[in-house]
This record gives C-alpha cells, sequence and structure tokens, in this order.
C-alpha cells in the first residue's frame, strides 16, 4: 500500500466528510490519528466501522480550540508514532443563519467564538505544534480545508448558511495556506481545498438544507453549473490528490463547489450588434 507506515491526522473523523477523508487514507495504508471531542453518537459509529475494516487508528479526545491540550496531542503522536505526514486540517463550526438565526439571540452568545475559534484558530495550533514534528519528510504534506463563504460572505442564494464569523474566519484561511506553504517549503507541501455545498456539509442531510423552500433549493441548484452538491468521497478524492499525488502544488487554493461562484453569473448569448 503506497500509504505503508505514513502517519496522517485527520480532525472531524466522526462526521461524514472527515469519516470519508479518513477512510480514504486508511484503505492506502496510513496510520490515521483521529482527535474527536463532541458528536459522542458520530464518534461510536465511526469507531465501529473503523475497527471493522481493521484500520490502524487512534482516536483522542482533545478540545482543538486549546492551546495547552493541541500541545499535548502533539507531544503524545511525537512519543507514539515519531512524526506525522499529513496534517488534513478539517475542523470548523459554522452557525447558518437559517438554523440559528441573529448573533442577537441568546442562544447564540457564544456563537461567533466558536466559529472563529474551531475553523480558524484551531487549524492554526495544529500547524504550529505539529509541524516541528513533521520535520523534513520529502512528500508531507498539509491540506487546510476551507468554504466558499470566503467569497460570498453572507450574500447570494448561498447566506443561509454562511454567517458572518464564520465567512470572515475562512476568509483568513488562505493568508495561513500561503504563509505556510512558503515555511515549509521545499520537502512539506501546503494547499488549501475550498468546498461549496456538500452533502452533510451546507447541503443536503443538513438542518440548514431541510429548513429551505422548495424553491430555495432549486436556485442554488440552479446556481450551480453541476446543478448538484457535492458528495463527501468526492472532497476525499481531492484531498487525498493534494496531499499524496500533487507533488508539485503548493501553496495552492483548489475550489472545490461545482461551479457555484461562477453559476451566480450567466452567460448571455452574444447580441446581433449595430453595424450593418
Amino acid at each position: 500500500m503506497p500509504l505503508h507506515g505514513k502517519v496522517a491526522l485527520i480532525p472531524g473523523a466522526s462526521r461524514p466528510i472527515g469519516r470519508a477523508i479518513a477512510r480514504k487514507f486508511a484503505s492506502h495504508g496510513a496510520t490515521l490519528v483521529l482527535p474527536v471531542y463532541d458528536w459522542p453518537e458520530s464518534i461510536a459509529e465511526m469507531e465501529d466501522e473503523f475497527q471493522t475494516a481493521h484500520f490502524d487508528y487512534l482516536s483522542i479526545t482533545v478540545d482543538l480550540q486549546q492551546e495547552e491540550a493541541v500541545m499535548l496531542l502533539a507531544e503524545s503522536i511525537k512519543t507514539r508514532f515519531g512524526s506525522v505526514d499529513f496534517l488534513i486540517n478539517n475542523i470548523e463550526r459554522g452557525g447558518m443563519p437559517a438554523v440559528h438565526g441573529s448573533y442577537d439571540l441568546p442562544h447564540n452568545k457564544t456563537q461567533w467564538d466558536l466559529e472563529l475559534n474551531t475553523t480558524m484558530k484551531a487549524k492554526w495550533l495544529l500547524y504550529h505544534y505539529l509541524y516541528p514534528i513533521m520535520g523534513n519528510h520529502v512528500g508531507g504534506a498539509v491540506v487546510n480545508i476551507s468554504s466558499v463563504a470566503a467569497i460570498t460572505g453572507r450574500s447570494g442564494p448561498a447566506a443561509g448558511f454562511f454567517s458572518d464569523g464564520y465567512s470572515a474566519a475562512n476568509r483568513a484561511i488562505q493568508s495561513f495556506t500561503e504563509t505556510w506553504a512558503r515555511e515549509a517549503a521545499p520537502s512539506i507541501r501546503v494547499n488549501e481545498l475550498m468546498l461549496g455545498l456538500i452533502q452533510h456539509r451546507h447541503g443536503e442531510s443538513t438542518r440548514g438544507w431541510d429548513s429551505l423552500t422548495y424553491q430555495e433549493t432549486k436556485d442554488l441548484r440552479e446556481t450551480i453549473l453541476l446543478e448538484r452538491t457535492g458528495l463527501p468521497e468526492e472532497v476525499a478524492a481531492a484531498v487525498y490528490f493534494l496531499a499524496v499525488d500533487a507533488s508539485y502544488i503548493t501553496g495552492a487554493i483548489l475550489r472545490m463547489d461545482g461551479g457555484f461562484i461562477l453559476g451566480g453569473n450567466k452567460v448571455p448569448p452574444i447580441p446581433p450588434g449595430i453595424l450593418p
């Protein structure tokens, strides 16, 4: 197997997209380190699946928003494995306006901090403490996962999915990606996968999607050039490509949105013109 002996750290593996990514890496022989924290039912499902599949994995309960906790995670990984080959920065928590409403509501008192701390700060902490133990392994890679909310903000057909804090935090990820690519070169590549509407993440099977009217979901699909949302398995394939196969790509942002950003502007027929 091409990744036998390699270690991949993948947060968020209890949820559908993170689990698809973890499954992809494990199926190619990688040892998985899976930080988990909440979603206990999802964690139990993940562990049951991975045990049945005989994946080589270690799940560790850790709050990635806390610096000391991430530092201890890095120390534990160094003691047990020596190093990490792949850091898949798949961590975020965004409040969808369609579900949560305004930041002014009492139940959203801590929502702003949660969005920035998970989407932005936790990614920085993971890189900051894991980069030193990634060493100079040629072929090592970091993949930052972000959202097209960085481009749209809270506007357009997907405004109900992207809150202000979440959008701003995702805008910051490009700065991380480009700075880290410079810092980690030439041994370690750093790239970014910017996601659009994906099933289980701003797409079907989320409360936000279920709260939309038929017309609203129709408008969203018509905005996406491919006329559908993405699949977790498609995300996993793109992450694997950036981490493993894209040996001459670093500091790049791959937008994986089915053409959502471009779909907001249709191409009209060429006018007949006014010249005789």
